[in-house]
């Protein structure tokens, strides 16, 4: 249905996706500066927080990064204390790499505010209006995740 403006909801959703994800990641970039890690250090713990104790491979396709700087990023965070290598009680020959209590804490910490307000963001909304919310995002995470997949596997691109 289109707006007064004649633009349809789909469209202005889709016009404000790039402000949302823009936002997001310069506040994951200043957090990642605040802790002294990189970027991608805070997807790895991220990744660890949501699926658990990885070996360095699997989070290596958690986080899109090759061995060698899997490895530099594990020295990173568990420089600053954030994660810890402990041997895998299933394979004594593997090591994982889990969270510690102190990284998440610290990382919990920068984003409390902003979950508090999206807890009460949410509140305004009914169960079957976060259906459709959650919905959504579990499709356009696939989709993304689909397309980074594809970017990867191409080509690069011959204009660099």
């Amino acid at each position: 249905m289109a707006g007064a403006d004649g633009e349809t909801a789909a469209g202005r959703v889709l016009a404000a996706l790039p402000d949302w994800g823009n936002v997001t990641s310069q506040l994951n970039a200043e957090v990642a500066k605040r802790m002294g890690v990189a970027l991608s250090d805070l997807d790895c713990l991220h990744a660890l927080n949501q699926h658990g104790p990885a070996t360095a491979a699997e989070l290596a396709k958690h986080v899109g990064l090759t061995s060698g700087s899997v490895s530099r990023m594990i020295d990173r965070l568990d420089a600053a204390g954030c994660v810890q290598r402990v041997r895998d009680p299933g394979d004594r020959r593997k090591v994982l790499i889990e969270p510690t209590t102190e990284g998440l804490d610290r990382i919990g910490a920068y984003y409390t505010g902003l979950a508090d307000c999206t807890r009460d963001e949410l509140a305004d909304f009914t169960d079957a209006e976060l259906a459709v919310v959650l919905r959504f995002i579990e499709r356009v995470r696939d989709t993304t995740a689909g397309e980074l997949a594809r970017l990867r596997a191409a080509a690069p691109d011959s204009r660099r």
